[in-house]
């Protein structure tokens, strides 16, 4: 985990909760876990449920370990582990950390906007509740990569950890859309990531989600295409066939 989006993480999570526009630098590149119970799933996919409220789950702003971060590598590994391992490798599939989303020198740009905001937050003598800088906005750029391990991002089918900000929820619905974000409460209970740290996720099928925040394993094709909403910006959408448990 690189330390610069850390310290440009931990000066997000100082402000209000609230989710709102968005503050843009200028384009060099224009362009766009938790324990969980089973639920009900359908090859290839498979659901995660995690209560929200339970003591042992995720701090707001903890992030979703990148997979090289794990407590063990592939081939230290459980034979069931590494078995899914191949399958995913033999689908063609490249499993991604969220840095491998930010061009190069991007996080210490980022971390230079963040404190810029902050001084000018606070340069009043403090930030006076309910008015319109008592607001968390989308800090961040458009600046997407060209490639991830040799192979050209757009179209690269990839396999991503996140937490899942879905745009409705009700005990019935049928997501189709939703956010796929790198820490837990980001657009919910914490300001949302950059652009280029927010994934833009569509499927075909739609799929019940148990719980607003959950930690999965999101696969599918990767598009370098922004999407607006009113939750947040995002650089990149992957096109998703599939989803499980991320396991910690």
């Amino acid at each position: 985990m690189k330390q610069t989006f850390l310290a440009a993480s931990a000066l997000a999570l100082l402000m209000t909760a609230a989710c709102g526009g968005q503050e843009n630098a200028p384009s060099e590149t224009s362009s766009p876990a938790p324990a969980a119970d089973t639920a009900e799933a359908s090859a290839p996919q498979a659901q995660l449920a995690k209560d929200e409220t339970s003591s042992d789950g995720p701090e707001i702003g903890e992030r979703v370990p990148d997979p090289d971060e794990r407590d063990s590598s592939i081939a230290a590994a459980s034979a069931a582990e590494k078995a899914k391992a191949d399958a995913v490798a033999a689908r063609g599939v490249t499993e991604i950390g969220w840095e491998e989303l930010m061009p190069e020198g991007e996080e210490e740009r980022l971390a230079e906007m963040y404190q810029a905001q902050m001084a000018r937050l606070y340069s009043g003598g403090g930030v006076a509740e309910g008015s319109a800088a008592d607001q968390a906005i989308q800090i961040g750029t458009f600046n997407t990569v060209d490639e991830i391990m040799g192979q050209a991002a757009d179209g690269m089918k990839i396999r991503l950890p996140g937490y899942t900000v879905p745009f409705e929820y009700g005990k019935d619905a049928q997501i189709s859309e939703f956010l796929l974000v790198p820490y837990y409460g980001a657009c919910l209970h914490a300001p949302p990531p950059p652009p280029n740290q927010t994934v833009f996720v569509k499927t075909e099928e739609p799929i019940k989600l148990k719980d607003l925040s959950q930690a999965v394993w999101i696969e599918g094709t990767l598009r370098v295409e922004t999407q607006s909403s009113d939750l947040a910006d995002a650089a990149y959408t992957i096109e998703m066939t599939g989803w499980e448990i991320y396991e910690y």
